[in-house]
């Protein structure tokens, strides 16, 4: 049995449970989780192994990462739940898709997913690692990347506060953490064929000015996927849950009210 990791809940109602990006933590959620809990949802946000509080996991995979995100879902109690996955975390909520159909009603991949040219993922993660290798040779810290990092991948229109948020959140990831959770990126293993039989009403939400998951990579995955709409968010980049929270709420909020969840 995998450890239970940790999360913040607020709110009753159906289950909406989020997953972040290797670049942050529960925090790159926290506008969603008062937006959610107001509308009449349980907000549910993990910090995946190896984040926050949550417990490292060995092997570090998709497939053990996948078995935590169900421990936690089980022990919500609220299943069939809804997955929102923002970069890493969007490969993760398709990981526990494919791996227990039964647990997933619906699919929001924000920002991320499986690139299906597999260069696409090198390129996200090359630039990081890199950047984490240069700041730690120079005796810096997180605080240090995230200063690095968060200017060159967010859109022209991104919201201050949001900003501000991306970067306290990468601030505050363990170096060991960020660097295994970037060097297994590449392993996610779903290609096309798996994707394809995932019949899970999904949404995928990006921005146009995202330089690691261009709209035209989101865009072919929604063909891929049998019950898949894609919404883009002008002058927005890597996070458009923080960059533009009105936009992806909206978004949001309007899938989970008029889409059914095929059970």
């Amino acid at each position: 049995m995998a450890l239970l990791p940790t999360f913040t809940t607020l709110g009753s109602g159906p289950t909406v449970l989020m997953l972040h990006d290797a670049d942050g933590d529960h925090l790159t959620f926290a506008p969603q989780v008062e937006t959610l809990a107001s509308a009449g949802y349980r907000a549910v946000a993990w910090d995946m192994p190896g984040y926050g509080y949550s417990a490292p996991i060995e092997p570090y995979t998709f497939k053990s990462l996948a078995e935590s995100c169900l421990t936690l879902i089980d022990a919500l109690q609220g299943g069939p739940v809804t997955l929102v996955g923002h970069g890493m975390g969007a490969m993760v909520a398709l990981e526990v898709a494919v791996r227990k159909p039964s647990a997933v009603g619906r699919l929001v991949l924000c920002a991320g997913g499986p690139a299906l040219d597999a260069q696409a993922t090198e390129d996200w993660v090359s630039p990081r690692l890199q950047a984490l290798d240069a700041v730690l040779a120079a005796g810096g810290g997180m605080e240090a990347l995230a200063q690095m990092l968060v200017p060159q991948f967010v859109g022209t229109g991104a919201l201050p506060e949001g900003v501000l948020l991306a970067n306290h959140a990468l601030s505050k990831v363990y170096a060991g953490s960020y660097r295994r959770a970037l060097e297994a990126m590449p392993t996610f293993a779903r290609g096309a064929e798996a994707l394809a039989r995932l019949h899970v009403p999904t949404l995928l939400v990006g921005g146009e000015d995202d330089r690691c998951t261009p709209t035209i990579a989101l865009q072919a995955l929604a063909q891929v996927l049998p019950d898949a709409r894609h919404v883009s968010l002008p002058h927005v980049g890597h996070w458009p849950q923080l960059e533009d929270p009105e936009g992806f709420d909206g978004a949001l909020l309007d899938f989970l009210a008029t889409r059914r969840i095929l059970h």
